[in-house]
C-alpha cells in the first residue's frame, strides 16, 4: 500500500484496519493476526467477527482442531451474532461397535454391563473428544445474549446394522454421564439466556438435546424465534406441544416424522400463530421400531394446516423405508415440494412412484431416488413406461432430478430432458444408472453414449454429462438433510 509522505500502513486509524479487514476470509484474518501486535488488536475487533463458521473432523481432521476451537471460542463466543459448528467423526470412527482383535482386547470401563457390546477404543477416543469440543462452544456462549443464529451438526450418532446407536452409549466412556450433563445444563443455561434468538438448529448433536431443553428458552426469544430443528436419533420426542405453543411466530421447522402428531400439527395449524412457510421431516426407517408412525398427522389435519398456512411446502427425507411405510405419511393434501428417498437396499416401487407424480404434481421440485447397493433395478415394467418419465410429464413444476442406484434406460433419459427443457435445472444421473436399449442402439450410428450426451443436452438446452462418479451423487444421508433444511428454510 503506498501512501503520500511515507507515511505507513500502521499509521491508518484502526476504524480504516478494521473496515480494510472486514473484507479478508476467517481464515485470512486469522493469518493476519500474528502480524503484528496493532493488526491483532484491530482483527479481534467484534464487527469483523459476527459470523463464525467451523468444521471439526471428518477425513480432512488434524490434531489442532480442538485448541484452534478453544482460541477461536475463547475470543469470540461471547459475542458473536451467528455461530454454525458442523462435527464429524475423524475418517475409521464411523463404526464402533468394531469386532477387530485390538477392539476385543481393549479393557470394558468400569461399571459397563458385560452383555451390552464394547465400544471400540478409537470410538471411545472420539467421543471424548467430540464431547470435550461441545464443553468448549457452550462454555463460550452461555451467557451470549446477541447470538441470533445457531446452527450445530454432529455426525457422531450412526445407525448400525446392530440397532440404534444413541447416547446411551456414552456412559462407557470415563466421566462421560458428567461431561453430558455439564453439557446439557450448559445448553440449557445459554437459552434461558438468550434474548434475540431467530434459527435454531441442532441437528444429531449426541447427548446435547432432551426432552426439556426447550422449556429454558427465555420468553424474548420464545417471540424472536422464526426456525427450529431439533432432531436427534434418540427415543421420545424432542418439541412436546406445550413448548411449541410458546413458539408463536415460527415459520419453519424441522423435525422426525414420528413427532408430527395429530396435536402437534393442529397446534401449528391455529390461526393465532404465524402462518408456517416450511416444513422439513425427517422418516428413518431403521428408527420406526422404536418411534412408530402412531398417532401422525391425518390426511385432516393437513387439509386444516393448509388452510392456514397457504404458503406452506414440504421436504422429505425418507431413510431406508419401505413402500408400505411411505404410503402411510405420503397424504394427497401434503403440499410437497422436495422428496429425498435413501437407503442402501430397500426398494423404491414402481407404485409409489406412480404415487407421488399423480399426488403432487402442482407441488413437486425436487426429487431425490438414491440407493447405495450394487444391484440396480429396473423401475418400469417394461421399457416404454417408465415411472420416472411419467413424473418428470406430470410433475410441470420438477426443477432437480437425482438418480442412482436404479437402472434408467437412455431413451427413457431422453424423454425426461425433452419433458422439462430448460425448467429442468439440475438433472444428475450416475452412469452405472444408464443402460442402452441393444435393439435402438443397432439401428443409431456411432458411439451410444455419445449419442446419449447430446439428445439429453439437446433437450435440457445445454450441455449434459453423467456422472462418471458415483460418489459424487452419494453423500451422508443425515448431513445433506441437514444442509438441504437450511438452504430449504432460507428460502421463505
Amino acid at each position: 500500500m503506498a501512501l503520500c509522505g511515507g507515511v505507513g500502513a500502521m499509521a491508518l486509524p484502526s476504524e480504516l484496519i478494521v473496515h480494510i479487514f472486514s473484507f479478508l476470509s476467517d481464515q485470512d484474518k486469522l493469518r493476519a493476526s500474528s502480524v503484528c501486535s496493532r493488526w491483532r488488536e484491530c482483527l479481534f475487533y467484534p464487527a469483523l467477527w459476527t459470523e463464525l463458521k467451523l468444521q471439526i473432523g471428518g477425513s480432512g481432521s488434524s490434531s489442532d482442531e480442538t485448541p484452534r476451537l478453544e482460541f477461536l471460542m475463547r475470543k469470540f463466543g461471547s459475542f458473536v451474532r451467528e455461530l454454525q459448528l458442523e462435527i464429524a467423526p475423524v475418517e475409521g470412527y464411523l463404526s464402533p461397535l468394531n469386532n477387530d482383535a485390538s477392539a476385543q482386547r481393549a479393557e470394558p470401563p468400569r461399571g459397563a454391563d458385560n452383555n451390552e457390546p464394547q465400544l471400540s477404543a478409537r470410538w471411545r477416543d472420539a467421543m471424548i473428544t467430540y464431547l470435550n469440543q461441545v464443553l468448549r462452544v457452550f462454555t463460550s456462549i452461555r451467557n451470549n445474549r446477541n447470538l441470533q443464529r445457531l446452527r450445530l451438526y454432529g455426525d457422531t450418532c450412526v445407525l448400525q446394522q446392530e440397532g440404534l446407536l444413541d447416547s446411551s452409549n456414552l456412559h462407557q466412556i470415563e466421566q462421560g454421564d458428567k461431561k453430558i450433563n455439564e453439557i446439557q445444563q450448559l445448553f440449557m443455561e445459554f437459552l434461558s439466556n438468550s434474548r434475540q434468538l431467530r434459527w435454531l438448529s441442532c441437528s444429531f448433536m449426541l447427548g446435547l438435546v432432551t426432552p426439556s431443553s426447550l422449556a429454558c428458552l427465555s420468553n424474548p426469544s420464545a417471540e424472536t424465534l422464526q426456525h427450529l430443528s431439533l432432531l436427534d436419533h434418540q427415543l421420545g420426542p424432542l418439541i412436546s406441544p406445550s413448548e411449541l405453543g410458546r413458539l408463536s411466530n415460527l415459520q419453519s421447522i424441522a423435525l422426525d416424522f414420528s413427532d408430527l402428531t395429530s396435536e402437534l400439527c393442529g397446534l401449528l395449524a391455529s390461526p393465532r400463530r404465524t402462518p408456517l412457510h416450511r416444513l422439513s421431516l425427517l422418516l428413518n426407517g431403521a428408527a420406526l421400531e422404536f418411534k412408530p408412525l402412531e398417532g401422525i398427522a391425518t390426511e385432516d389435519d393437513w387439509k386444516a394446516l393448509v388452510r392456514v398456512s397457504t404458503n406452506l411446502r414440504v421436504y422429505i427425507m425418507a431413510l431406508e423405508v419401505v413402500s408400505t411405510e411411505l404410503l402411510r405419511v405420503l397424504k394427497p393434501s401434503l403440499p410437497l415440494e422436495r422428496l429425498h428417498l435413501d437407503s442402501y437396499s430397500t426398494v423404491v416401487t414402481d407404485a409409489t412412484l406412480e404415487l407421488i407424480s399423480h399426488q403432487y404434481n402442482k407441488t413437486l421440485t425436487h426429487f431425490l431416488l438414491l440407493r447405495d447397493d450394487p444391484d440396480f433395478p429396473d423401475l418400469s415394467v417394461n421399457r416404454n413406461e417408465d415411472p420416472l418419465v411419467l413424473l418428470a410429464w406430470r410433475c410441470t413444476k420438477l426443477a432437480a432430478l437425482v438418480l442412482h442406484g436404479y437402472t434408467v434406460w437412455s431413451h427413457n433419459l431422453v424423454a425426461i430432458s425433452r419433458l422439462r427443457g430448460s425448467s429442468l435445472q439440475v438433472l444428475t444421473v450416475s452412469e452405472e444408472s444408464i443402460d442402452f436399449d441393444p435393439d435402438q442402439s443397432m439401428c443409431m450410428e456411432g458411439d451410444p453414449v455419445h449419442n446419449l450426451v447430446k439428445e439429453v443436452s439437446l433437450g435440457l438446452g445445454r450441455v449434459w454429462h453423467p456422472c462418471l462418479d458415483s460418489n459424487l451423487v452419494l453423500s451422508e444421508p443425515t448431513q445433506h438433510f441437514h444442509q438441504e433444511v437450511h438452504a430449504f428454510s432460507m428460502g421463505m
